[in-house]
């Protein structure tokens, strides 16, 4: 029998609902798409482009791919005023960071 999620919180104590809206908003800002990214640190499409070398179109195309090269987004992450980091998640172990993929100079 389905479950519905409305049902669910209405069932919840005002303080447990809260706990709730906490969580939840503490995973959506855990997880953004490169544009959401960009417009959160506040830069434009066109600043984006002027640091990476690139026009403003491609920038536009760049945010809307779902498969990039580590190196693009790295270069990406970089101009945003970032750095990127990989990190492997196992059901068995603690998460491991990855070195020299997402770097220009691994182990440098």
């Amino acid at each position: 029998m389905p479950v519905n999620i409305e049902d669910k919180i209405s069932k919840l104590s005002p303080a447990q609902r809260k706990k709730v809206e906490v969580r939840a908003t503490e995973f959506i800002a855990e997880e953004m798409t490169l544009r959401e990214l960009r417009k959160a640190r506040k830069l434009t499409q066109v600043s984006m482009a002027q640091q990476l070398g690139i026009t403003q179109d491609s920038v536009s195309r760049l945010e809307k791919r779902s498969d990039l090269l580590l190196s693009t987004l790295r270069k990406t992450v970089e101009a945003m005023g970032g750095n990127l980091s990989l990190v492997a998640q196992f059901p068995d172990r603690a998460p491991v960071v990855l070195a020299g993929i997402a770097e220009d100079d691994p182990r440098a």
